[in-house]
């Protein structure tokens, strides 16, 4: 009887806990073959273990902040799970948009047993952040379409040589990265970058390097565009994500050539916006602690060269889970790849961001 009635109980609080998750759940990333490695790794297994939920995607990751805003100021956010990268969670962590959480509530401990909150570590740089994966910004180029007797690049500064490499290049449509970079080529030290930036002489020199390619670029505000760009033969090099990158050469076998140097590491991660119905919650949270798994990061890093949040996935990360190939030598984090990285500071631009942007968007219309 006791067990009976232990039964019962227990089926009355999955039916109520059933009964208390919507059916759809709208998640919000950057599209191209990232979103295709979330949905590969992620939403297709959790679908067929609840096949009672739909999951609509929305490629709006990079106007997540304004977008975030404006649906809080209308009250009505139709969004349920965001991939942002990190600056812009500590944006909207401080602004009351993002929910903080307890990683040790919501997320999964790792196989044996570490609590999530010391198996993703330093990687959870805010109360609202949710980490998934570390990638870079960085630069390809066509060795075919480079002028005949063209040394190959060998710098990032090549993004400004006009002279030596003619033709147009893509940037991301945005100051981040641009800004760093135009500063390295123009005789900053990395170390010294943020600081020289933090001022308006620094950030004017900024812009007066860029100036020096200004008509010359292509400004691309998804990072599947520069692939695409350099495919059609439209431009010569171009800045993108590493895994961007890594699909357009090693997947559909195009002939282009990675550009390591001075490569900008970041993070990739969750946000739950803030005030949804508990319903939704519910199901998010069930999701996220689904999702953030050290299988399924681990997963993840079997469709794209992006590379784990969790200690705990990297030792899984293998082959390519198509192609056959070893990952490992594609991520950013490989030793051939790393020799000459710059660290993007996050918590400077959550502070800078929206400030630069206004001057950015400004610049180009000059």
């Amino acid at each position: 009887m006791k067990t009976k009635s232990i039964i019962l109980a227990l089926a009355a609080s999955l039916a109520t806990s059933s009964a208390a998750y919507a059916e759809q759940m709208t998640i919000v990333s950057w599209g191209g073959a990232y979103q295709a490695s979330q949905k590969n790794a992620y939403t297709d297994p959790y679908m067929e273990m609840n096949p009672d939920i739909e999951v609509v995607w929305d490629e709006s990751s990079n106007e997540a902040v304004a977008k975030l805003r404006a649906m809080n100021e209308a009250g009505n956010v139709t969004w349920d799970l965001v991939d942002v990268v990190a600056a812009d969670a500590m944006r909207l962590c401080d602004e009351g948009l993002a929910m903080e959480y307890d990683p040790d509530e919501l997320l999964a401990d790792a196989p044996d047993g570490t609590p999530a909150s010391e198996d993703f570590g330093d990687l959870i740089v805010s109360d609202c952040f949710i980490p998934q994966i570390v990638y870079s910004t960085t630069a390809a180029y066509r060795p075919d379409l480079l002028p005949e007797g063209a040394p190959e690049p060998e710098s990032i500064c090549a993004m400004f040589d006009t002279e030596t490499y003619p033709g147009k290049r893509s940037l991301e449509k945005r100051p981040i990265n641009n800004m760093e970079w135009a500063l390295i080529c123009d005789g900053v030290a990395k170390e010294d970058v943020y600081d020289v930036l933090e001022t308006e002489e620094g950030q004017d020199r900024a812009f007066a390097k860029l100036d020096t390619i200004k008509d010359d670029v292509i400004w691309w505000s998804a990072a599947a565009e520069p692939p695409q760009l350099l495919a059609d033969g439209e431009i010569v090099m171009g800045s993108s994500y590493n895994g961007r990158w890594f699909s357009a050469i090693v997947e559909e076998d195009q002939p282009f050539k990675m550009l390591w140097d001075a490569q900008v590491f970041d993070l990739d991660g969750w946000i739950i916006p803030a005030g949804l119905p508990e319903d939704r919650l519910a199901m998010v949270k069930d999701f996220v602690k689904f999702a953030t798994d050290t299988q399924r990061l681990a997963d993840q890093a079997a469709y794209i060269s992006y590379g784990p949040a969790r200690n705990s996935s990297a030792p899984l990360v293998g082959k390519h889970a198509e192609l056959g190939v070893e990952m490992g030598p594609h991520m950013p984090t490989a030793p051939e790849n790393a020799e000459n990285v710059f660290v993007y500071n996050y918590e400077w631009w959550a502070d800078y961001r929206d400030d630069l942007d206004a001057k950015f968007q400004s610049w180009l219309v000059q």
